[in-house]
């Protein structure tokens, strides 16, 4: 009888040491420097620099938004010639959730007051989703998407737009490198065929989503490269067995944890990286997985 009383001693003490950390970690923060190659990127965005963050969850109990304003300061400091959040802004606790969005805006401001260009999509949790088989949210998400554009955001849904870089601004560039951003997946507005259709054929693109699932939809050749979100990288995740995750069993979809996947996902010639995130979803913990910021180099592919 001792020895099952110190050994559930023992694993309660340790339990207890992993809640302990697992509210300290998201106060981390974790750089990812990748190098993201494109077929046909213009000479002029040769080397230059993007970054990408997502899933902030403002509103859910115990958010990180001290995290996500100290990435806001050092994205500033970074200065990446483009700055993309792929979705999830807030948590969408209530209907209103107008406190929410107030918070969300206040936390962006400095990084387009900045004057870096940052442009966005919507996730399931703009929409109020928590699962997905709720009906979306649609003035939710409308109110968020008002609010962000009204601070400099551009919220791409289903859309593309050809970036300017500080060489070419003004000129007639033949074929600009283009942004692609794609609807919420789980509120039944995940179109990449209609982005696609926005882009000339050849033309050099960078792809954003929230969800990892809407990737499978692109295809072949036409999201050389491609970030989402939404996975937090899995948030609660055993050492050495990063595919062992608290979201593998929680959620009831498929689940891509983090970094380039490349388990044959996708079509061919089409390559996905799936950013952590910042904020939580369920419980506010992370525990070996800390909060992302990935920046990317971009080169040209032949």
């Amino acid at each position: 009888m001792q020895k099952i009383k110190y050994t559930l001693l023992g694993l309660l003490g340790v339990v207890g040491i992993l809640l302990i950390w697992g509210l300290i970690e998201p106060y981390f923060i974790d750089k990812e420097v990748e190098v993201a190659e494109i077929p046909g990127l213009p000479p002029a965005w040769e080397g230059k620099r993007v970054a990408v963050v997502a899933d902030w969850q403002v509103g859910m109990w115990l958010d990180n938004t001290p995290t996500i304003a100290r990435i806001v300061e050092e994205l500033i400091e970074e200065r990446p010639a483009v700055v993309m959040i792929a979705g999830d802004f807030i948590y969408g606790a209530t209907l209103d959730s107008s406190e929410e969005i107030d918070k969300a805006i206040e936390l962006i401001r400095p990084l387009t007051a900045a004057g870096i260009p940052t442009y966005a999509v919507l996730g399931n949790h703009d929409y109020a989703l928590k699962n997905k088989h709720k009906p979306p949210n649609q003035e939710l998400a409308a109110k968020l998407v008002l609010a962000l554009e009204g601070v400099g955001v551009e919220v791409l849904q289903n859309d593309a737009v050809a970036l300017e870089s500080p060489e070419t601004a003004g000129t007639d560039e033949e074929l600009p490198l283009y942004l692609i951003g794609i609807g919420s997946l789980w509120a039944d507005n995940s179109k990449p065929a209609v982005a696609l259709a926005k882009v000339p054929d050849g033309a050099p693109r960078f792809v954003m989503m929230h969800h990892p699932d809407s990737f499978e939809a692109f295809p072949p050749a036409t999201a050389p490269v491609a970030v989402a979100g939404h996975t937090h990288g899995g948030q609660i995740r055993l050492p050495f067995l990063p595919s062992w995750s608290w979201l593998t069993y929680a959620k009831d979809d498929k689940v891509h944890a983090d970094g380039w996947i490349v388990d044959e996902y996708g079509a061919s010639g089409n390559e996905l990286y799936v950013n952590r995130g910042i904020g939580f979803s369920g419980v506010p913990l992370r525990i070996n997985c800390p909060p992302e910021i990935t920046v990317f180099t971009l080169q040209s592919r032949g």
